[in-house]
């Protein structure tokens, strides 16, 4: 059973994820927020295993949430997806790096939500791959002064650094397998090996060190 708080200001996103999540016999939706101070509250006291917040709130916002679980220790197992309405936000490369799990669009397919779900508390990602062209626009736009490569890429094999680059995408990893032939488990012990070797938090974080790093990521 998969654990979840979610939080969004707007109290037409919160029944329209609760009559989502309450049909789904993995969910179980154990609290909700109209705010980020509520949603901290929250995780602080019942430690979901997904946490899912708008990133764009009064007061305390998504995006300082996700920063304190992801500096308690106490909630390392919680996971974080983040959901928004805006297409373009200048905040998502900046949640990718403070360990976000995921991103969906609030009008996302409803397989789209409880994909994200399943998968962050799987310790997988879903970061579509017109979210993760918006980051790589929004990074390039910010005038960084080139690229920064991850002193520890020269650690990496061939094929790890292939992983990386196709972990960048955003596909999880039954499509990363599909792409280079190889099962879903072996993707996810290059993955494990890349997350020990650039010392990252999650999969979101490789995404961030592989467009910080400006490697060529794959069309897909």
């Amino acid at each position: 059973m998969i654990d979840l708080v979610i939080a969004d200001d707007q109290s037409l996103i919160r029944m329209a994820l609760r009559n989502l999540f309450k049909n789904e016999d993995d969910i179980r939706l154990v609290a909700e927020a109209e705010d980020g101070a509520a949603a901290w509250e929250f995780v602080q006291r019942l430690k979901p295993d997904v946490a899912m917040l708008d990133i764009r709130m009064p007061g305390i916002d998504g995006l300082e949430v996700l920063r304190r679980i992801s500096r308690d220790a106490n909630l390392a197992a919680t996971r974080v997806v983040m959901i928004t309405t805006f297409e373009i936000d200048e905040y998502i490369f900046d949640a990718l790096s403070s360990g976000a799990a995921g991103f969906v669009m609030k009008d996302a397919a409803p397989e789209d939500l409880l994909r994200a779900v399943r998968l962050a508390a799987a310790g997988d990602s879903l970061l579509s791959p017109d979210v993760t062209r918006k980051v790589i626009s929004a990074y390039a736009e910010r005038g960084t002064g080139g690229a920064r490569p991850h002193p520890n890429l020269a650690d990496l094999t061939d094929r790890e650094l292939e992983i990386l680059r196709w972990v960048a995408t955003g596909l999880p990893n039954d499509d990363i397998g599909e792409r280079l032939f190889i099962s879903p488990a072996t993707v996810r012990t290059h993955v494990g090996k890349l997350l020990s070797k650039l010392a990252a938090r999650d999969r979101a974080g490789l995404v961030a060190i592989a467009y910080r790093s400006g490697l060529d990521i794959p069309e897909v």
